[in-house]
């Protein structure tokens, strides 16, 4: 895949074994905590910390260029939760 052709969309998930990659920042969003770490593909990925599912996040790529931007994909990412189940909503 180009890198013009990267999906630039959250994929939602449960991450992978986190002890293998570094903590580069913790974010607490609208009392939401999230951890995060490098992605795959150059991006980021987000575990939320606090969240009703351990380990479930979501990646970006490419990754943000500042703490504010990982504040937008986070908020964007929680918009899409569903209350009653946790997850991200099915359409």
């Amino acid at each position: 895949m180009a890198h013009g052709d990267l999906n630039h969309e959250a994929t939602p998930g449960v991450a992978p074994v986190e002890d293998e990659m570094a903590v580069i920042m913790e974010l607490d969003v609208d009392g939401a905590n999230f951890e995060l770490r490098p992605g795959e593909f150059g991006g980021t990925h987000y575990t939320w910390v606090n969240g009703p599912h351990p380990g479930y996040g979501f990646s970006m790529s490419p990754a943000a260029d500042s703490a504010e931007q990982h504040r937008e994909n986070i908020r964007s990412f929680l918009a899409m939760i569903d209350p009653k189940t946790g997850y991200i909503e099915d359409d």
